[in-house]
């Protein structure tokens, strides 16, 4: 056993460049493999997946460029293994401009109580469209052990507020409802299922969470009229009938391991869809919203600990076209 007096000290790192030593040849290339971008995705709350280095937004270049998977947007990380400046700042202004939905992460070794406020503020002006974030590189080591990296957010958007807001303009009641479902949603997951990515509450019967790929998404969905609640996995883009049918074809073995049967619906609406049979509920009936949040959250957590690292292996290049895919 352990006793205090054995307990190791953990010391913060303040020279990153013991570890990169540059930061475009070294950093920025490291923090774009898939390994140690989850790192930045954890912290930041959002399932990101890289699409470039380097890449040319209007007179400058964007040290990472990542997609969201839940929604596809366009997420830019500028780095910086120093302390913030105007120069950056400037930059991050551009790429707003010139792209019309974009996501903003701005990473720094530390930032000026000026440049946070600054990023505080484009986020009290802008809309939904536009999100900043503002994250401080941390190292950390316990006596000779390797170093651990944190990512301190310091600046976020608050949506929170801007979820209030939707549901007031949107509609006074059911809007406020679903907002409501969906708060508490979140904090089931909070308590139960912390691993998976959140979602800020919003006022709408629907909420979209990220599955490892882009066009990859697990829906949770309320539907007062048809008294129901289901979850499923969806899939989007020019691929996706490849990619239900290489999936169908381990359907035996992802239904042994989720445990019940599923819906293979195939191609829905320009999608492919594959559904837990829906729980039969009335979503307007809060008292029985412990119930829903419950079945839901535990269907969600499912399908992302089966289909998240089947998703991650999948290559369109492996289907063989031929017969559409049977559906029962």
């Amino acid at each position: 056993m352990t006793t205090a007096n054995e307990l190791a000290r953990l010391e913060r790192i303040d020279d990153l460049q013991s570890v990169w030593e540059n930061e475009a040849w070294d950093f920025t290339p490291w923090l774009a493999r898939p390994e140690n971008l989850t790192v930045l995705s954890d912290a930041l709350g959002i399932e990101l997946e890289t699409a470039g280095q380097e890449v040319r937004v209007g007179p400058f270049r964007a040290d990472i460029v990542c997609k969201d998977t839940s929604d596809d947007s366009w997420v830019l990380i500028e780095n910086q293994m120093e302390r913030t400046d105007h120069t950056h700042l400037g930059q991050l202004l551009t790429y707003a401009a010139g792209l019309q939905t974009v996501t903003i992460v701005w990473v720094a070794k530390r930032f000026t109580q000026q440049h946070r406020a600054a990023l505080d503020w484009l986020n009290e002006i802008t809309d939904e469209q536009f999100r900043f974030f503002g994250a401080e590189i941390e190292l950390y080591r316990i006596g000779k052990s390797p170093y651990a990296l944190r990512f301190n957010i310091v600046s976020r958007p608050n949506d929170w507020s801007s979820s209030t807001q939707r549901a007031v303009s949107t509609d006074s009641v059911s809007g406020t409802l679903h907002l409501c479902f969906w708060t508490q949603f979140r904090e089931h997951l909070d308590e139960n299922y912390g691993h998976i990515k959140q979602k800020a509450p919003a006022a709408k019967p629907y909420m979209d969470y990220p599955v490892g790929k882009g066009g990859f998404s697990i829906p949770v969905y309320r539907s007062t009229s048809d008294k129901q609640v289901w979850v499923g996995l969806r899939i989007a883009g020019p691929d996706h009938i490849a990619y239900f049918d290489l999936l169908r074809q381990m359907r035996d073995a992802i239904e042994r391991e989720i445990g019940y049967r599923l819906d293979w619906q195939g191609e829905i609406q320009n999608a492919s869809r594959v559904i837990r049979p829906p729980l039969t509920a009335d979503p307007s009936d809060e008292s029985d919203w412990p119930n829903q949040v419950e079945w839901a959250a535990k269907t969600l957590a499912d399908f992302d600990r089966v289909f998240r690292p089947r998703v991650k292996e999948l290559n369109a290049a492996d289907w063989q076209p031929g017969d559409e895919p049977s559906v029962d």
